[in-house]
């Protein structure tokens, strides 16, 4: 992570080293000044303070250049389960890694036919306590990750264990709303040294955030007429969670220049049901005056959502193994770890077809497994070359990936002979019910001084999936030093994603029903099934980036960065014809159409990112951030990748008061985010509205009471801007599918001993 970061911002500091001091730069790159620079910003822990989040690091991560929080799609489906969106290319893009290791369990939940998967994303696995710093890498530099950083890379740091201290901290949340969910947590982290080779850390956390009652929509939604009458179809409001997470670190200092690190971790994340159904929400009986006829408990059944309300539907298990080795050579050093990751995903049965995808239609669990073997080794090398000073990394990766899923593949294909289609099983019975890749990766790159003021770095990855074949990812970062305060610096690179598991397996099968075809293709009698397909190729999106940076000694600090994303490859479910059609079973004059996932030819992404920091005077500081989206879309069909407003302002005004107290006032500005004309799954007409801009507002004040205790007090906002989702896919609610929480108030405290 810091070796892309030189590569971009150390100039000027590389300038005043030789060779063999390079790697000490590397280190220093990411330091305060830079945190807003193009390309690259960083979250420290004074951060987490100034900005206190309610649990999903999400909340704080979003408020860096080019950050959302989006679905992977513009369908809006899942809409409050918003994930880490960097500059528009969804949340399947953005690679999550915990201490520069992937996160991967997300992996485990089902991609539904919109490209949606009902899961709250690889965010929220380390509490916010526990964190030292996060590492946000956008555009070209993220390329040398691998699969699944074509749009960036989160990279969250977990606190040394190396000193000795206990911290207890309290958070409690209580929202003004009755009907939005309050939040509570506590957790421990402790670490210290066990002697003089081994120290350790442990962290433990238990966070308890309420869901939203299903009323608090009901205002914004319209009378419908749907089975059985009159009905209020009601866009369900966030789910709550419950989380236990425990994470235990031991470090074994060999010697000056080996330091190994042991470590396991487990969490478990247990959904409390908020009413989502993914497509039509709760839906009410209405009285003759338009009022909602809300049942009695006594008058529910034990399968109607209602009863669900509160109960836990789903529960997400995460446990890891891992080994890190970090060593200093004469020649350089090196970073390398083995990690065994096991996600255990558990819910109640959903619908797998139609318009009942994702509804919860049974009260037995299913149970999908997940496990992953990752490793990685890494190499810096400094050196000088042809009378340049550079450092070269060396690097080899290595994913395997194993998906259990007995319940996913069972759908039956309705045709007379399935023995057409090519990978296709005819008993569902008989699927097998494990998939399995493996991904090799290789990486060189060279971070050479041209001269003082120039610094250049090219480099290559090549990949190679068991399923989808090879990839090659080229780069080329440049950084010139124009003048002492002026930096201008560019990069283009080929990124890539691999194809997942269930978009691999001609197995899984979905049947549109009464949900619409591709393409608003006729059912011909028979139905329209979409399957996966073993022929996918990889995602790969070319992205360049080229920016202007200015710092001087007073700390200012401004920049403005252009990027463009040619997507190519992107995987889809919809707009092509068919792959089959084939006669059903029961034969006649009905057909039945036969979908696959395919390799959408092109998309494109562009846009702006700005920045500005300053001091007011020598106790107040400003900061603010501009991300522009100039387009985003399909360039076949129009439709946007996913529902992102047109530009974000997020702003920041800290006063140091006096020595103990810090005062911080913060707000997001959203602009217009415009409805999908077109249905990401049917491709008929969208009727729902644009989300008008909106703004949030945010106090908070830090108070030191002394070395050991401090406390948190805020008001999130404040000015009780009113953000309601009016339905739960783009089809009736066009870019209102979410909801923004109201006005809350935060108290927390922390103790350190």
């Amino acid at each position: 992570m810091s070796a892309a970061i030189t590569s971009l911002f150390s100039v000027t500091a590389l300038a005043q080293e030789d060779a063999e001091t390079l790697d000490v730069t590397v280190v220093k790159a990411a330091s305060e000044e830079l945190k807003q620079a193009q390309g690259v910003s960083v979250i420290t822990e004074e951060d987490f303070k100034r900005r206190p989040v309610t649990n999903d690091i999400s909340e704080i991560v979003r408020t860096m250049p080019g950050i959302n929080l989006t679905g992977n799609s513009s369908s809006g489906q899942y809409g409050n389960k918003r994930q880490i969106d960097i500059r528009g290319m969804g949340p399947e893009n953005t690679l999550i890694l915990i201490d520069g290791k992937p996160v991967l369990s997300r992996n485990s939940v089902k991609m539904g036919r919109s490209g949606e998967r009902n899961t709250r994303g690889d965010s929220n696995w380390v509490p916010p306590e526990a964190i030292e710093s996060i590492e946000v890498i956008r555009g070209p530099a993220a390329a040398r990750y691998g699969s699944g950083a074509s749009g960036g890379v989160i990279n969250i740091i977990t606190k040394s264990p190396e000193v000795a201290s206990t911290t207890v901290s309290l958070q409690t949340e209580i929202p003004q709303n009755d009907y939005e969910g309050g939040n509570h947590r506590i957790n421990l982290v402790s670490s210290a040294p066990l002697s003089d080779r081994f120290s350790h850390r442990t962290i433990v956390n238990y966070n308890k955030q309420e869901a939203d009652d299903p009323q608090l929509n009901l205002e914004v939604t319209d009378t419908t007429s749907g089975r059985g009458g009159e009905a209020k179809s009601v866009g369900a409001g966030r789910e709550g969670v419950e989380n236990i997470d425990f994470r235990t670190l031991v470090r074994f200092q060999q010697s000056k220049e080996h330091r190994w690190d042991f470590e396991a971790a487990f969490s478990r994340q247990g959904n409390e049901y908020a009413g989502d159904n993914a497509f039509q929400g709760i839906r009410y009986g209405v009285d003759e005056n338009d009022n909602p006829i809300i049942p009695t408990e006594d008058e529910l059944s034990e399968t109607d959502a209602l009863a669900l309300i509160g109960e836990e539907t789903l529960v997400m298990y995460r446990r890891t193994l891992g080994i890190t080795h970090t060593g200093q050579y004469d020649f350089g050093d090196s970073f390398s770890y083995i990690q065994y990751e096991g996600t255990t995903n558990s819910r109640l049965g959903e619908g797998s077809a139609g318009g009942g995808e994702g509804a919860i239609n049974s009260l037995d669990k299913t149970t999908i497994k997940l496990s992953n073997i990752t490793a990685k080794t890494e190499w810096n090398v400094p050196l000088e070359l042809g009378g340049f000073a550079q450092t070269a990394t060396f690097g080899a990766e290595f994913r395997g990936e194993t998906l259990d899923d007995a319940v996913s593949n069972q759908l039956t294909l309705n045709v007379a002979d399935e023995s057409e289609i090519p990978g296709a099983n005819a008993d569902p019975e008989s699927r097998p019910s494990e998939t399995d890749a493996t991904l090799i990766g290789v990486y060189v790159e060279d971070n050479i001084l041209l001269s003082e003021t120039v610094t250049l770095t090219p480099g290559v990855r090549f990949d190679n999936h068991s399923e989808a074949g090879t990839n090659l990812s080229p780069s080329l970062n440049a950084s010139w030093q124009a003048t002492k305060n002026i930096v201008v610096q560019g990069g283009i690179s080929r990124a890539f994603k691999a194809p997942n598991l269930y978009q691999l397996n001609p197995n899984y099968v979905y049947y549109t029903r009464g949900n619409g075809c591709p393409l608003d293709f006729s059912s011909l009698g028979g139905g329209c099934h979409i399957i996966g397909n073993p022929d996918l190729e990889h995602e790969t999106s070319v992205n360049k980036e080229i920016g202007i940076n200015y710092t001087n000694d007073e700390g200012v600090n401004a920049g403005i960065t252009y990027f463009h994303n040619d997507y190519k490859n992107r995987i889809g479910t919809g707009n092509v014809a068919p792959e089959y059609i084939l006669p059903s079973e029961e034969g006649g004059e009905a057909n039945v159409q036969v979908f696959q996932w395919y390799n959408i030819p092109e998309a494109v992404i562009r846009g702006l990112e700005g920045n500005l920091q300053f001091n007011l005077t020598d106790s107040i500081q400003w900061s603010t951030n501009l991300t522009v989206m100039l387009e985003t879309k399909d360039k076949e069909t129009g439709i946007p990748l996913s529902i992102v407003p047109d530009y974000t302002v997020n702003a920041m005004l800290t006063w140091q008061a006096t020595e103990q107290i810090q005062l911080v006032l913060s707000g997001q500005h959203y602009g217009k985010t415009e409805s999908p004309e077109l249905s990401q799954t049917s491709g008929q007409a969208i009727t729902g509205e644009d989300r008008d801009a909106y703004t949030i507002a945010n106090l908070n004040a830090v108070y030191q009471f002394n070395e050991n205790l401090s406390f948190n007090l805020s008001v999130k906002n404040f000015i009780n801007t009113d953000v309601r989702r009016e339905g739960t896919q783009a089809s009736s609610a066009g870019a209102n599918t979410f909801n923004e929480p109201g006005r809350s108030y935060l108290v927390s405290a922390n103790y350190t001993f």
